[in-house]
């Protein structure tokens, strides 16, 4: 797969509702994971999206949240740019570029899913996600 630079969308309780809607708009396939499919005990967040992901035939891709418990979410701040594939080295050089003279939120590492990820706004104030699939993923 390499890289891909895409739009993820951060809501506070209803990123399914905007994701299925999105959906209806655009077609494509939407895949949806939540908190409690991963683990997370507490039942306030068991049915809410950790992760939704909508890939069309016209190669849009939209990704999605909900933002959990401890992390802020402003209008106008509920945006970020997404890069994610399996080219590790080229990941790893943009994680270090954009993250210099940002703010880091969450270090590039493991996660629970498996693939290494970290969060940061840089230095201009753009949100970024990057995430890197281990092999299998």
């Amino acid at each position: 797969m390499s890289s891909r630079l895409n739009p993820y969308l951060s809501f506070t309780d209803d990123a399914r509702p905007a994701m299925e809607f999105y959906q209806r708009v655009f077609g494509g396939t939407l895949s949806v994971s939540t908190f409690g499919e991963f683990g997370n005990p507490d039942p306030a967040l068991a049915d809410r999206v950790m992760h939704a992901l909508l890939e069309t035939g016209q190669g849009f891709t939209l990704m999605a949240s909900d933002t959990p418990p401890g992390m802020e979410r402003t209008v106008g701040n509920n945006i970020a740019i997404s890069l994610s594939g399996d080219d590790a080295d080229d990941l790893r050089r943009y994680w270090e570029q954009l993250s210099e003279g940002g703010v880091v939120s969450m270090p590039l590492e493991k996660q629970m899913w498996g693939d290494e990820f970290g969060m940061c706004v840089d230095r201009f104030g753009i949100g970024w996600m990057v995430n890197i699939s281990q092999p299998g993923s």
